[in-house]
């Protein structure tokens, strides 16, 4: 949970570096409250699903700046500019590229 808080003290900072350990937590807590939250807005029902939509929603909006400074701290780990972030762009192979890229380990 320290590298999800950290991750957020740290969402404007675009220098650095963010291990693989801090990165991948990151997504995994992410993953595991985003799961929670669709399968509760697909089968909270009439009274449930719409709250917990917006509450996704607003997830969603909150977690974009960190993401991407989390992302951009990664790259710089592995050697790389911040910069590669704009790869997911391409079709298919960009999104492929880039998990490629956070997977490497760190170079000094």
């Amino acid at each position: 949970m320290d590298y999800f808080v950290d991750a957020f003290r740290k969402a404007f900072d675009f220098q650095g570096r963010a291990n693989r350990m801090q990165y991948w937590m990151f997504v995994l807590v992410v993953f595991i409250v985003s799961s929670i939250l669709i399968l509760g807005w697909e089968y909270g029902g009439q009274n449930l699903g719409p709250i917990l939509g917006f509450v996704y929603a607003i997830w969603i909006l909150v977690l974009f700046i960190p993401s991407l400074s989390i992302m951009v701290r990664r790259l710089h780990d592995t050697g790389r500019s911040g910069w590669w972030v704009l790869i997911s762009f391409l079709p298919i192979i960009g999104g492929i590229w880039l998990l490629i890229l956070l997977v490497l380990p760190t170079k000094n």
